[in-house]
């Protein structure tokens, strides 16, 4: 028993150390543990001032800060608190017109294997286009809205597009049923649904507008003015004269 016992124990201890290759370690943003010593004794003389550099030079603001921390009301401390940012802005738009606008933002794998590769610039046209759409049907900053969708890049263009015209969104898992759809639209009180005629999962076609339509059925979703359907397979599903977009095929 005992030398069972210590053969466990040993394998419970690992003092083997792997260092990083050549190339990792010359491609990495702090070059080694000396320097990443002296960013903690940087950060530990001036924190505000630290993560306010740091702030300014890897973050657009629209409005910069005057306030970097507020510990009045400990422990709710508030960061930057006058400052403003458009999330959708400093994921995308302040790529372009340098290198990083034509390098790989999204690779997505579907369902039946295929890839597609979408740039910083590929997915900024297609979140600009979608974020023109929700203006265009009247949701504004602070309306919420909801996305029941697959796992493609539809979900990322949607997130995107809210967040680049102040709405915000709530994503729903898309195996979720009608009934949890229900509430979970009453509770954020959204204004529009996103989803698909289907999903795809395995090779089969899952319905999403059904389970939509049947958990705005359940009554009390009167908030809810538009229904868009990302067209995810070419089978049809059926649209509401009125609330609902055409689909459009995507990928």
């Amino acid at each position: 028993m005992t030398s069972g016992t210590s053969g466990i124990e040993s394998v419970l201890i690992e003092n083997r150390v792997f260092p990083p290759s050549d190339a990792t370690v010359k491609a990495a943003r702090i070059s080694g543990m000396d320097a990443y010593d002296a960013l903690c004794a940087q950060a530990e003389a001036d924190y505000e001032g630290f993560w306010a550099a740091l702030a300014r030079e890897h973050v657009v603001w629209s409005k910069d800060f005057t306030k970097i921390l507020d510990e009045s009301k400990a422990p709710f401390y508030t960061w930057f608190e006058d400052g403003e940012l458009n999330a959708s802005f400093n994921c995308l738009d302040k790529h372009i017109g340098t290198p990083t606008e034509n390098k790989t933002a999204i690779i997505f794998e579907s369902d039946d294997g295929a890839v597609t590769e979408f740039t910083y610039k590929e997915l900024l046209a297609r979140v600009s286009q979608f974020a023109n759409a929700l203006k265009a049907d009247g949701i504004q900053q602070g309306d919420r809205v909801m996305i029941y969708l697959p796992m493609s890049v539809e979900g990322v263009i949607a997130m995107q597009a809210c967040a680049r015209i102040g709405a915000i969104h709530s994503v729903v898992f898309g195996g979720f049923s009608a009934h949890a759809l229900h509430d979970r639209i009453l509770d954020v009180g959204a204004v529009a649904v996103i989803t698909s005629n289907y999903q795809k999962r395995g090779g089969k076609e899952l319905p999403l507008k059904a389970i939509v339509d049947d958990a705005l059925e359940m009554g009390g979703c009167e908030s809810i003015k538009t229904v868009y359907v990302y067209q995810r397979t070419q089978s049809p599903c059926h649209m509401l004269a009125g609330r609902e977009s055409a689909p459009r095929r995507g990928c």
